[in-house]
């Protein structure tokens, strides 16, 4: 049975945006928002160079990276073709206007993965029991 911690709401998510959610070990995970208000939450790192998938442009079901604007999937993490790779995915649902993540996969899913390269920097703040950070969107 998982364990799903509260990350946001879906409003501190801009339409066609992304927030991050920096784990105490590991790549943050990247949460977004499409124009249907769905929300999808992948590693914040492209599988081709590494690139900060939450600085990406969200357009339908997809994110296109930044570093080098090959299209990633929200859905599944993988890149379409011609590009390849897959980035992690992290269960992810809306409940009350409320995101929500698997605490258990924010702890345990991909925590051997490098680091993007780039990004911006974050700001502090507790979820549950454990403390994560949420990055507010550009220009906030």
């Amino acid at each position: 049975m998982s364990d799903w911690t509260v990350i946001c709401r879906v409003d501190d998510i801009p339409v066609l945006g992304a927030r991050r959610v920096a784990r105490p070990r590991g790549v943050d995970v990247a949460v977004f928002r499409n124009g249907e208000d769905q929300v999808f939450a992948l590693l914040d790192r492209c599988p081709h160079k590494g690139g900060p998938l939450s600085q990406g442009i969200v357009f339908g079901t997809s994110v296109a990276c930044p570093l080098h604007n090959q299209t990633i999937g929200l859905d599944d993490g993988c890149a379409k073709a011609p590009d390849e790779g897959c980035t992690p995915t992290f269960a992810c649902r809306v409940e009350d206007g409320n995101v929500l993540l698997d605490a258990g996969e924010l702890a345990t899913r991909a925590l051997d993965l490098a680091a993007p390269r780039a990004g911006p920097t974050a700001s502090r703040g507790a979820v549950g029991d454990a403390t994560f950070e949420v990055q507010a969107p550009h220009g906030e």
